[in-house]
């Protein structure tokens, strides 16, 4: 999620009243953690009581921020989750369910963020985490009241398309399961020397250096470095928040890193940053391979690489990802992503026009000139 543009810094995520412990939130996008984090980088956080939304559903973590001068959009970072669980990393309910959830959740969420605020936000987007739902759950939503009417957004945040890996099996196994390239890479940097180790934030400099250069490289957009240095040293409020940063060096030289953070029994591949030197060595598969190993031993469940095109096409110019994050083995998942239930019919219709104008010129006339 972007952290640019206006927009105050939040307050830190409220803590919410006495009485029975709610449910843990299903994904570390919906800690408190990620609520505190977010907040110290234009976002205020909030939390809408779960069971305004859904019968034993988690509290509900929302982010907004000032996207204009007295324009405030609010975002909800994969959820509502609501019960009919079928995976860990994939809640599935019915359309109908799903799509009441969405309705309360958003009235509620405007009800928050005007008491909070002071006025209602434009509109409120929801990432949705479900795969197993029919895309036409938005019907559910078309009672006439512009409030409770979802839409699809026109830019993405996180990315609806992943590669999950089903850790149960034995190392062994979990290789046996990966397409023969990765496995001989794996062994490739294994035999060159390449060496893995896990880091503490002392080391986030040589990380970021690295992370400068592959965005430079690939084109990708990228926060500051304190933003980076808050989120691994960000005190672990949800008990269970784990975040790593892994290094792959050889003779002396840092060739890649990247971090990986654990929650609720999986693991997740954030962030990965790689030099243009030695990159014959493979420390990329070096380190995708210990942080999968790295998470079986120590329990988890699961590891989501996060984030992958949406079909095995060679035009696509993320096709070598593709095949690098599919290769090793797992299961492709698509979420219905990113929708929008609008608040403000007028300041909701600029300022999806915006968006899709920006859309057009990061993705095609900037990339074009630097091309």
């Amino acid at each position: 999620m972007s952290s640019s543009g206006a927009g105050d810094a939040g307050a830190a995520l409220p803590g919410g009243a006495a009485g029975p412990r709610a449910p843990r939130p299903w994904h570390f996008l919906q800690t408190r953690f990620w609520g505190e984090h977010k907040s110290a980088f234009g976002w205020h956080a909030s939390s809408i009581p779960g069971d305004e939304v859904a019968p034993g559903m988690p509290d509900l973590l929302v982010l907004t921020r000032r996207v204009a001068p007295g324009v405030l959009l609010s975002y909800v970072p994969y959820g509502p989750a609501v019960a009919g669980e079928n995976r860990a990393w994939c809640p599935g309910p019915e359309a109908a369910e799903l799509g009441e959830a969405i309705g309360r959740a958003a009235l509620a969420t405007v009800g928050e963020v005007r008491r909070r605020l002071g006025r209602p936000p434009v509109l409120v987007r929801f990432d949705l985490p479900h795969c197993s739902v029919d895309p036409g759950f938005a019907g559910a939503l078309g009672d006439g009241n512009s409030a409770t009417t979802a839409r699809r957004a026109p830019v993405g945040v996180q990315p609806p398309d992943t590669v999950v890996i089903d850790l149960s099996a034995d190392e062994d196994g979990l290789l046996a399961a990966m397409h023969r390239k990765n496995r001989y890479n794996i062994r490739l940097a294994e035999r060159k020397g390449v060496e893995v180790d896990e880091a503490d934030a002392s080391h986030l400099d040589l990380w970021y250096d690295l992370y400068r250069r592959t965005a430079r490289r690939d084109g990708i957009a990228i926060h500051s470095r304190e933003y980076y240095a808050r989120l691994l040293e960000l005190p672990r409020t949800d008990g269970g928040v784990d975040l790593r940063l892994y290094l792959a060096r050889h003779e002396g030289d840092v060739l890649a890193g990247i971090i990986v953070v654990r929650y609720s029994g999986g693991a997740t591949y954030l962030y990965g940053a790689s030099s243009d030197e030695k990159r014959n060595l493979m420390p990329n598969y070096a380190l995708q391979w210990r942080a999968i190993v790295d998470a079986r031993r120590d329990g988890c469940a699961w590891y989501d690489l996060y984030g992958v095109p949406p079909t095995d096409d060679p035009s696509h110019p993320m096709h070598g990802l593709y095949r690098f994050k599919c290769g090793f083995g797992g299961i492709r998942l698509r979420r219905l992503g990113c929708w929008d239930v609008i608040g403000r019919p007028v300041g909701a219709r600029l300022f999806r026009l915006a968006e899709r104008a920006r859309d057009v010129y990061v993705h095609g006339v900037r990339s074009h000139v630097a091309r």
